[in-house]
């Protein structure tokens, strides 16, 4: 069981009084703008605060759990990362059996050995054993279509939804001094900051929006919503220092850092998805399309933010 002192009741209280708030808000714009007057985008804001708070209470009910409960959870999202990102990439029957070896052998290791605290063997077993292991369990197949192709997308699919996304649960393995026992508020720090970014953006670029960033590639993020959303979420980290190991400054650095990163993410995550012809990953979340959509800002910003804090605190 994680140890849920003062700050971790505050933290928590918050996300949930932001959810109460936002919840609100959409049931007054549902009864204000009713019938015929109701517009598309009031349905999508009621259905992701759903989404929202069902996230919400499942991340709370791992923190209660404690690393364990963390591990198992970003396990999970994981497994429908990666299934998402495999289906939207097909591959070819002769890589059923690499594709085994990646959700039923790799992916549970790379998560123990983050329960194990290895973390000489956790950085290097995916981008180095598993990178090298995967082109040659396909090549004995003897299928040589798009060899070079099928595998890249196999390798990337597992640095992305499984090796990236891993180093978020990591951070409970870090010894940080005058921190011991309080990861778990770094992890919740990670996750919000990342994900207020994602919706700050998306609320100043619809208030304030006229100048897309890369219109070919994704016509609704745009430059005021970037600065206002980054600038937004960068103070909001900075205001959160009180959980963290950081003084104020540099929960301020950290939080620009990570939300430039998750930014870079949603872009790439969003070019998969243009060139596959899609809009969503999958429709896992309600409001919010499939795990890989809710989490691609998530997969960049974790390693970042987990090697700058293991660098300069530990």
């Amino acid at each position: 069981m994680t140890k849920i002192d003062n700050g971790l009741m505050l933290l928590l209280g918050g996300i949930f009084g932001v959810l109460i708030i936002a919840s609100a808000i959409g049931s007054i714009l549902s009864l204000w703008y009713s019938g015929a007057k109701r517009s598309a985008t009031i349905d999508n804001l009621n259905a992701r605060i759903r989404g929202w708070w069902m996230m919400c209470i499942i991340c709370v009910l791992a923190v209660i759990v404690g690393s364990v409960g963390s591990v198992i959870l970003f396990t999970v999202m994981s497994f429908f990362a990666l299934r998402e990102f495999i289906t939207l990439t097909p591959t070819r029957r002769g890589d059923h059996e690499a594709l085994f070896w990646c959700f039923f052998v790799f992916m549970p290791i790379q998560y123990v050995l983050i329960g194990m605290q290895w973390y000489g063997l956790f950085s290097v077993f995916i981008p180095v054993y598993v990178f090298l292991f995967l082109p040659v369990r396909i090549a004995l197949v003897g299928d040589t279509t798009r060899f070079l192709e099928r595998t890249a997308k196999i390798q990337s699919a597992m640095l992305i939804t499984v090796f990236a996304l891993s180093h978020a649960p990591a951070l409970l393995m870090l010894h940080i001094p005058d921190y011991e026992e309080q990861n778990i508020k770094l992890l919740l720090f990670l996750m919000i900051v990342v994900q207020m970014s994602d919706i700050l953006q998306y609320v100043f670029g619809k208030l304030f929006g006229k100048s897309p960033i890369v219109p070919k590639l994704s016509p609704n993020k745009t430059v005021e919503g970037f600065i206002g959303g980054i600038l937004a979420s960068s103070l909001l980290g900075m205001s959160l220092y009180w959980v963290t190991p950081f003084s104020p400054w540099e929960a301020g650095l950290m939080s620009l850092a990570i939300t430039l990163m998750g930014f870079i993410g949603g872009l790439c995550m969003s070019a998969i998805k243009r060139d596959s012809g899609v809009k969503d990953f999958g429709g896992i979340i309600e409001g919010h399309g499939g795990m890989l959509d809710r989490i691609d800002s998530l997969c960049f910003a974790a390693p970042i933010f987990f090697h700058l804090t293991r660098y300069f605190y530990t």
